[in-house]
Protein backbone atom coordinates (compact mmCIF):
# COMPACT_ATOMS: atom_id res chain seq x y z
CA UNK A 1 0.00 0.00 0.00
CA UNK A 2 1.41 3.47 -0.65
CA UNK A 3 1.70 5.67 1.83
CA UNK A 4 -1.47 8.14 1.31
CA UNK A 5 -0.43 12.18 0.49
CA UNK A 6 -1.95 15.22 2.43
CA UNK A 7 -4.56 15.83 0.32
CA UNK A 8 -5.49 11.64 -0.95
CA UNK A 9 -9.17 10.69 -0.77
CA UNK A 10 -8.30 7.15 -1.53
CA UNK A 11 -7.78 5.73 2.68
CA UNK A 12 -10.79 7.54 3.91
CA UNK A 13 -13.60 6.71 1.16
CA UNK A 14 -11.92 2.83 1.56
CA UNK A 15 -12.70 2.83 4.89
CA UNK A 16 -16.09 4.60 4.75
CA UNK A 17 -17.49 2.40 2.05
CA UNK A 18 -16.88 -0.47 4.74
CA UNK A 19 -18.68 0.54 7.34
CA UNK A 20 -22.10 0.19 6.51
CA UNK A 21 -21.76 -3.66 5.68
CA UNK A 22 -19.68 -4.20 9.42
CA UNK A 23 -22.47 -2.79 11.37
CA UNK A 24 -25.36 -4.34 9.54
CA UNK A 25 -23.38 -7.87 9.72
CA UNK A 26 -22.67 -7.05 13.41
CA UNK A 27 -26.08 -5.88 14.21
CA UNK A 28 -28.22 -7.76 11.61
CA UNK A 29 -29.87 -10.18 14.38
CA UNK A 30 -29.36 -8.57 17.87
CA UNK A 31 -32.02 -8.27 20.18
CA UNK A 32 -33.71 -5.21 21.26
CA UNK A 33 -32.90 -4.70 24.66
CA UNK A 34 -28.70 -4.89 23.75
CA UNK A 35 -29.73 -2.42 21.14
CA UNK A 36 -30.78 -0.12 24.22
CA UNK A 37 -29.09 -0.63 26.76
CA UNK A 38 -26.54 1.69 28.10
CA UNK A 39 -23.89 0.86 30.53
CA UNK A 40 -24.60 3.37 32.56
CA UNK A 41 -26.90 6.26 32.12
CA UNK A 42 -24.40 8.84 30.63
CA UNK A 43 -23.05 7.12 28.20
CA UNK A 44 -24.84 5.89 24.55
CA UNK A 45 -26.46 2.75 23.44
CA UNK A 46 -25.78 0.71 19.76
CA UNK A 47 -29.12 2.38 19.40
CA UNK A 48 -27.94 5.91 19.93
CA UNK A 49 -24.21 5.85 18.44
CA UNK A 50 -26.43 4.86 15.40
CA UNK A 51 -28.86 7.95 15.67
CA UNK A 52 -25.72 9.97 16.07
CA UNK A 53 -23.86 8.51 13.08
CA UNK A 54 -27.14 9.37 10.97
CA UNK A 55 -26.53 13.33 11.97
CA UNK A 56 -22.80 13.31 11.34
CA UNK A 57 -23.74 11.95 7.94
CA UNK A 58 -26.02 14.44 6.93
CA UNK A 59 -23.67 16.95 8.00
CA UNK A 60 -20.22 15.91 6.40
CA UNK A 61 -21.89 15.35 3.17
CA UNK A 62 -23.46 19.02 3.31
CA UNK A 63 -19.90 20.07 4.23
CA UNK A 64 -18.41 18.56 1.41
CA UNK A 65 -20.56 19.84 -1.40
CA UNK A 66 -20.23 23.18 0.47
CA UNK A 67 -16.39 23.13 -0.09
CA UNK A 68 -16.80 21.48 -3.97
CA UNK A 69 -19.30 24.39 -4.51
CA UNK A 70 -17.60 27.21 -2.98
CA UNK A 71 -14.19 28.71 -2.27
CA UNK A 72 -13.20 28.17 1.64
CA UNK A 73 -17.54 28.24 2.77
CA UNK A 74 -18.30 28.57 6.63
CA UNK A 75 -19.16 25.04 7.40
CA UNK A 76 -22.10 24.36 9.24
CA UNK A 77 -21.61 23.72 12.98
CA UNK A 78 -22.59 20.37 14.68
CA UNK A 79 -25.72 19.83 16.36
CA UNK A 80 -25.94 17.18 18.85
CA UNK A 81 -29.33 15.16 18.51
CA UNK A 82 -31.20 14.83 22.00
CA UNK A 83 -31.97 11.29 23.96
CA UNK A 84 -35.54 12.67 22.69
CA UNK A 85 -34.62 12.23 18.82
CA UNK A 86 -32.64 9.07 19.24
CA UNK A 87 -35.63 7.25 20.83
CA UNK A 88 -38.27 8.04 18.49
CA UNK A 89 -36.86 5.62 15.98
CA UNK A 90 -36.15 2.18 16.26
CA UNK A 91 -31.66 0.87 15.81
CA UNK A 92 -32.90 -0.74 13.20
CA UNK A 93 -34.34 2.36 11.48
CA UNK A 94 -31.01 4.40 12.58
CA UNK A 95 -29.30 1.53 10.56
CA UNK A 96 -31.44 2.12 7.88
CA UNK A 97 -31.09 5.52 7.05
CA UNK A 98 -27.26 5.87 8.14
CA UNK A 99 -26.23 3.18 4.91
CA UNK A 100 -28.77 5.02 3.17
CA UNK A 101 -27.25 8.25 3.99
CA UNK A 102 -23.58 6.76 3.39
CA UNK A 103 -24.42 4.95 0.07
CA UNK A 104 -26.03 8.49 -1.21
CA UNK A 105 -22.51 10.29 0.21
CA UNK A 106 -20.08 7.90 -1.08
CA UNK A 107 -22.19 7.92 -4.87
CA UNK A 108 -21.17 11.80 -4.38
CA UNK A 109 -17.92 11.39 -3.45
CA UNK A 110 -16.73 8.95 -6.75
CA UNK A 111 -18.35 11.91 -8.65
CA UNK A 112 -15.86 14.41 -7.66
CA UNK A 113 -12.28 14.77 -8.96
CA UNK A 114 -9.56 12.36 -7.35
CA UNK A 115 -7.85 16.17 -6.88
CA UNK A 116 -10.70 17.48 -4.78
CA UNK A 117 -8.88 16.82 -1.35
CA UNK A 118 -7.17 20.27 -1.54
CA UNK A 119 -10.34 21.78 -1.31
CA UNK A 120 -11.03 24.00 1.90
CA UNK A 121 -13.54 24.76 4.20
CA UNK A 122 -13.48 27.63 7.67
CA UNK A 123 -14.42 25.15 10.47
CA UNK A 124 -16.07 27.55 13.60
CA UNK A 125 -13.40 26.42 15.64
CA UNK A 126 -10.71 24.88 13.53
CA UNK A 127 -10.42 27.51 10.86
CA UNK A 128 -9.53 26.39 7.47
CA UNK A 129 -9.56 22.56 6.69
CA UNK A 130 -9.25 20.64 3.91
CA UNK A 131 -11.86 17.95 2.41
CA UNK A 132 -9.25 15.34 2.81
CA UNK A 133 -8.75 16.50 6.13
CA UNK A 134 -12.53 15.90 6.95
CA UNK A 135 -12.90 12.32 5.20
CA UNK A 136 -9.86 11.31 7.38
CA UNK A 137 -11.48 12.47 10.51
CA UNK A 138 -14.94 10.54 9.20
CA UNK A 139 -13.49 7.88 8.84
CA UNK A 140 -11.23 7.74 12.58
CA UNK A 141 -14.82 8.65 13.74
CA UNK A 142 -16.34 6.03 12.11
CA UNK A 143 -13.72 3.11 13.52
CA UNK A 144 -14.15 4.83 17.28
CA UNK A 145 -17.74 4.23 17.04
CA UNK A 146 -16.99 0.65 15.70
CA UNK A 147 -15.24 0.19 18.61
CA UNK A 148 -17.80 1.63 21.22
CA UNK A 149 -20.36 -0.84 18.97
CA UNK A 150 -18.40 -3.66 19.74
CA UNK A 151 -17.43 -2.69 23.22
CA UNK A 152 -20.84 -2.28 23.83
CA UNK A 153 -22.13 -5.61 22.30
CA UNK A 154 -19.14 -7.65 24.19
CA UNK A 155 -20.09 -5.99 27.50
CA UNK A 156 -23.98 -7.08 27.47
CA UNK A 157 -23.72 -10.31 25.54
CA UNK A 158 -20.73 -12.77 26.37
CA UNK A 159 -18.52 -10.96 29.10
CA UNK A 160 -20.84 -11.37 31.80
CA UNK A 161 -21.63 -15.30 31.01
CA UNK A 162 -18.07 -15.86 30.84
CA UNK A 163 -17.54 -16.65 34.03
CA UNK A 164 -13.79 -17.50 35.21
CA UNK A 165 -12.24 -16.37 31.65
CA UNK A 166 -13.94 -12.27 32.85
CA UNK A 167 -10.38 -12.23 34.40
CA UNK A 168 -8.79 -11.88 30.46
CA UNK A 169 -10.61 -9.18 29.48
CA UNK A 170 -12.09 -5.74 30.39
CA UNK A 171 -14.63 -4.14 28.27
CA UNK A 172 -15.14 -0.42 28.23
CA UNK A 173 -18.65 0.21 27.04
Amino acid sequence: MQPATATSLQAPISLLEKTPSILEILLRDLPQDLLEWKPVADRWSISEVLAHLTVIESLYKQRAKLMMLEHSPVLPKFVSHTEHEAHQKSAARHLEEFVALRRAFLAYLHSIPTTAGSRTGRHYEMGTITLSQMLHELANHDLGHLRQIAELYRSYAFYPHAGPFQRYSYPKP
